[in-house]
């Protein structure tokens, strides 16, 4: 698998309108009000989470950058020739440092890319491929939580499927929610898949709660911007003033949790239904969990995941786990 490809290819399977139109009806229907926290993402939401990602608050992002750089070697040889398929890709800037080690031990990798902005996507794989000009890129415009299978694809066929997943991600998910997305990747990857896995630690509440409620705003923006696609895509009245952003710890979940609070009782309309608002009801935007490695190890086991290695920044920040797939999952 060489050759010089300028423009990657893209493959569009983003979630149909009447898709979104069900999950914002599902969403608010629930109590407390949330939505999938892919809808966060559109490309003004992408452009946000990486001037997120740039916060002095925020470290997760060059604690995980820099472990990938220091580390990469040792991951190559540990996850063997294959196909590399980034679940969320985003910017697509951490897989930098594995392709290049990859290269450099004659692995001839490949690189698949899923996320759900189709423009954000685009654009990321082009950067990346200019980097790589020798490493076949392949970019899948998806909900990959709701993905059944891996598209039908040259750069998807006859290889081991290594499945990459950074920026502690997973904590965006529920534990049970979490964990049928480690049995779903698990299918996903096929016999013989692997997963490298970046999981955030639990921290001090201060450094936590600061590093989601920066003092430049741009995770506020983030989460505002949310209310700003429901009113361009589904046809929503939201008005940003009737609320306020607030990120706080919630111990007995160890998860920070995100949220847009209504500052007053009112009633908006989206998705042709009218919805009312009490003052201080949040409507959730995302949550974030923190696992030790011992608790995430446990919740990958019930998914039908082994450890094979882990690796550590010196703080003990985050850890990078690498998953290998056991004979069957463990009862939990």
């Amino acid at each position: 698998m060489t050759g010089r490809l300028s423009t990657p290819e893209l493959i569009n399977l983003h979630p149909a309108a009447a898709d979104m139109r069900r999950l914002v009806l599902e969403g608010l229907s629930r109590s407390p009000k949330q939505l999938p926290a892919w809808f966060l993402y559109d490309a003004e939401g992408s452009r946000l989470f990486e001037l997120i990602c740039q916060q002095p608050e925020y470290s997760l992002t060059t604690t995980e950058t820099a472990l990938l750089e220091r580390e990469a070697p040792a991951i190559a040889a540990a996850l063997g020739p294959g196909t590399l398929v980034e679940f969320g890709a985003g910017s697509a800037r951490k897989v930098s440092p594995l392709l290049a080690a990859m290269q450099a031990a004659a692995l001839r990798p490949a690189y698949v890319a899923l996320d759900i902005s189709a423009e954000h996507l685009q654009a990321a794989c082009g950067r990346l491929q200019q980097r790589h000009p020798e490493v076949p890129m392949l970019g899948v415009c998806c909900d990959y939580s709701q993905l059944e299978q891996l598209p039908a694809h040259p750069l998807l066929s006859g290889t081991a499927h290594l499945g990459f997943f950074p920026g502690s991600s997973l904590g965006n998910f529920q534990p049970h929610e979490a964990q049928a997305l480690l049995a779903q990747f698990r299918r996903l990857l096929g016999p013989g898949g692997k997963l490298l896995i970046g999981i955030d630690q639990p921290k001090p509440v201060e450094r936590l709660e600061a590093a989601y409620d920066d003092d430049a705003g741009a995770s506020a923006a983030f989460a505002f911007n949310l209310l700003n696609r429901l009113n361009r895509d589904l046809e929503g009245t939201f008005d940003a003033e009737a609320f306020r952003y607030r990120a706080r710890w919630v111990a007995e979940a160890s998860h920070i949790e995100m949220a847009l609070v209504s500052q007053r009782d009112h009633t908006v309309r989206v998705a042709g239904v009218a919805w009312s608002f009490a003052a201080g009801e949040p409507l959730l935007t995302e949550t974030s969990a923190k696992y030790s490695p011992a608790a995430f190890l446990h919740l990958a086991a019930g998914a039908g995941w082994r450890a094979q290695a882990r690796w550590s920044d010196p703080a003990e920040d985050l850890s990078l786990h690498l998953l290998v797939q056991a004979d069957s999952p463990q009862e939990l």
